[in-house]
């Protein structure tokens, strides 16, 4: 086979493939940003991005990222992806199987050893190959400084120095690219010889830059690090058995309180320009089923998802910062010996933590567990974390409850967030002793060096997580919104004789006056108010989902619901967040969950025999403790059959969870009476 440049027209397919922790997804970032998709591999839940660069002479470069993975050889998921794309069996989903014309491998110039056994595997492949040291600056300031040269003339290819997160030599990448050849030497085929072929290149590639280091080169294959390094100093606290745990929690309030305090304002903003969004389609159509349709179901089921998308986005963008520094591996570490009596992994963490925000890229992010038994039981329960869409109905409860003491709701919010991880982990060891039953592999991982991280990395993985919920996630809530909508304004029926008399004494008052009615006195405008809130009420009670509600009662009366509390669950189960305002329309007869009279209503609203409150303490902390626990998100019920691999582990995830929630929901109801 030849060595010299192929002659390739179109499109020049790159495979990009190295170990975990080597720069890999900042390379890509820099050389693709925006342009990119993601997608998965067909007939897995292993994720793709595939990218474009900038054309030279007219030839446009795809990058295909594979997964960070240590060897080609290992009986790994990922590993396989890796062999069958360089075989040319695979490709992305909406890409055509084939060779790739050339192969790009990313190297950690701080770890040389190591990475060169995967590059030598990648050798063998005799494909047109570039291999890249990234991280040269973090290098020199270790005192390395590798001979690329020396380094080209061993491996039989191209080796470029770069450094992806500061952009150093990576100009001439490209073109590079282009210019790739088939290596003029092929490294030993046995892992052991390949090993050792790693280490003799490393140590013949890598000198120090003093004079009297020359004659050692041969000895060492980087200079010692002293004992009292930084990272060293870093690892001695954060890897500790007590204070690395103690420093998790730091991190993570840390984090957490950024999450909620800084996602304020945004979420504020979106929620007042759907606001005035859906009032001005009240103004430009007309009275009818169209204005109805987009005012409250399109509108306000696109509100419903946008809204939550700050406090998403900022908690990638933190955990991708996290991640880039060095410190999310250690995290996992730590967490490994808090998650392995459980049977679950180190490697769960992070999905975990994600759920926080929205359980869809929490499960999604399983498909970096590498035991499947492991994976499936972290999807089981990454919906017992508590997720932004629970935290109106907290707000809403907390403040039923405790309303005029901050302290108490503030402890009773953190309680909830305490008692759904207890639950998480409590059905992960069931799982793990019965139906997922198996071995517990050792959590084998790297910890990466402590470097700045890349700003610019995190804003592009931010933004394609954002893009990527909006697309699996908010299209369905949409789609769901529209149908609870359409079950709550249907059958329509006609106002109740006490709405027709209020609207008439309205039409004969002037705008200025005020009437008796029912020894109380009325304003115009609040004779109207009194009779829109009279027909909203009349016409939910009435509704498709109001006779639901009625119908499905009887089951919720032990935990102490009527049937409008059993409406708002029943239509809480394909979207948590639509509770409150459910509430609001068949107690308050109003959508406005934000003021603060429609939320006095609801707290003082009674049943129907007008003496006892809906909300009395035992029925708030119920429903407290069922929202905590119940899976009410139809999307994550099949984002989980995708990722688990069979509907029967998303059936089993509902029945589980909606049993334990019903039953702490009974207790909680029955201790608090």
């Amino acid at each position: 086979m030849s060595s010299t440049p192929q002659t390739i027209q179109g499109t020049l397919r790159v495979a990009v493939l190295g170990n975990p922790n080597t720069g890999k997804t900042t390379l890509f970032n820099r050389l693709c940003g925006l342009r990119h998709k993601t997608s998965n591999f067909p007939g897995t839940t292993q994720e793709a991005r595939v990218g474009v660069m900038r054309s030279v002479d007219a030839l446009e470069i795809e990058l295909i990222d594979l997964p960070g993975i240590y060897s080609l050889e290992l009986a790994q998921h990922e590993a396989e992806i890796c062999r069958d794309v360089l075989a040319g069996i695979v490709a992305p989903k909406g890409e055509k199987a084939a060779l790739p014309e050339a192969v790009l491998v990313v190297l950690d110039a701080t770890n040389l050893a190591r990475n060169l056994v995967l590059a030598g595997e990648v050798l063998r492949r005799r494909l047109p190959t570039l291999v890249v040291l990234n991280m040269v600056d973090l290098s020199r300031k270790q005192g390395l400084h590798i001979e690329v040269p020396a380094l080209e003339e061993l491996l039989g290819c191209k080796v470029l120095a770069i450094s992806a997160r500061t952009g150093e030599g990576c100009e001439g990448l490209a073109s590079a690219l282009v210019a790739a050849t088939i290596p003029n030497r092929t490294p030993p085929g046995t892992q052991e010889g390949l090993e050792h072929w790693a280490d003799e290149a490393a140590v013949k590639a890598t000198a120090r830059p003093d004079a009297s280091a020359a004659s050692d080169a041969a000895a060492t294959v980087f200079p010692t690090l002293p004992p009292t390094s930084l990272t060293d100093r870093l690892d001695r606290v954060f890897t500790h058995p007590v204070l690395g745990v103690i420093s998790f929690v730091i991190v993570m309030a840390g984090m957490f309180w950024a999450i909620f305090s800084l996602a304020t304002y945004p979420m504020a903003w979106i929620e007042a320009v759907f606001t005035h969004l859906g009032g001005g389609v009240r103004q430009l159509l007309p009275k009818g089923v169209l204005q109805e349709f987009l005012a409250e179901g399109v509108v306000q089921g696109v509100s419903g998802v946008v809204v939550f998308l700050p406090q998403i986005c900022l908690l990638f963008f933190i955990i991708s910062l996290l991640e880039d520094t060095g410190y999310l591996a250690r995290a996992s570490f730590v967490m490994d010996r808090v998650l392995r009596p459980f049977g679950l992994p180190g490697h769960a963490f992070v999905p975990l933590l994600s759920s926080h925000a929205c359980a869809l890229p929490g499960i999604m992010a399983c498909r970096g567990i590498p035991d499947r038994k492991q994976r499936i039981a972290t999807i089981l329960i990454a919906p017992f974390m508590t997720c932004s869409a629970r935290i109106p109905v907290y707000a809403l409860m907390t403040g039923i409850l405790f309303p005029k003491q901050p302290l108490q709701a503030a402890l009773a919010f953190i309680g909830c967030y305490a008692v759904g991880m207890c639950a998480g982990v409590f059905t992960a060891l069931v799982v793990r002793r019965t139906i997922l039953r198996g071995r517990h592999p050792s959590m084998m991982m790297e910890l990466p060096t402590y470097k700045l991280p890349s700003v610019r990395t995190a804003l592009v993985t931010t933004f394609d997580r954002g893009v990527g919920f909006i697309k699996n996630a908010g299209t369905n809530i949409l789609a769901i919104c529209v149908v609870l909508w359409w079950l709550g304004a249907y059958p329509k029926v006609e106002p109740p004789a006490r709405v027709t008399e209020l609207r008439e004494i309205a039409a004969g008052m002037p705008d200025d006056s005020s009437v008796q009615i029912d020894d109380t006195t009325w304003a115009r405008d609040d004779v109207e108010a009194e009779a829109d809130h009279l027909e909203a009420k009349n016409a939910m009670a009435r509704s498709f989902i109001g006779r639901l509600g009625r119908f499905v009662q009887p089951a919720f009366e032990p935990l102490g619901y009527d049937w409008r509390l059993t409406v708002g669950v029943l239509t809480s189960f394909a979207a948590r967040e639509v509770f409150v305002s459910t509430m609001a329309v068949v107690i308050a007869g109003s959508d406005d969950v934000e003021n603060k009279s429609v939320r006095d209503t609801i707290a003082h609203a009674t049943r129907d025999d007008g003496k006892t409150l809906v909300f009395t303490p035992p029925v708030a902390w119920s429903l407290l403790v069922f929202f905590v626990l119940a899976m009410q998100c139809l999307p994550t019920l099949v984002l989980t059959a995708k990722e688990a691999g069979g509907a029967r582990w998303a059936f089993l995830q509902l029945g589980w969870m909606t049993l334990v929630a019903y039953l702490a929901a009974w207790l909680a109801f029955t201790i608090a009476s």
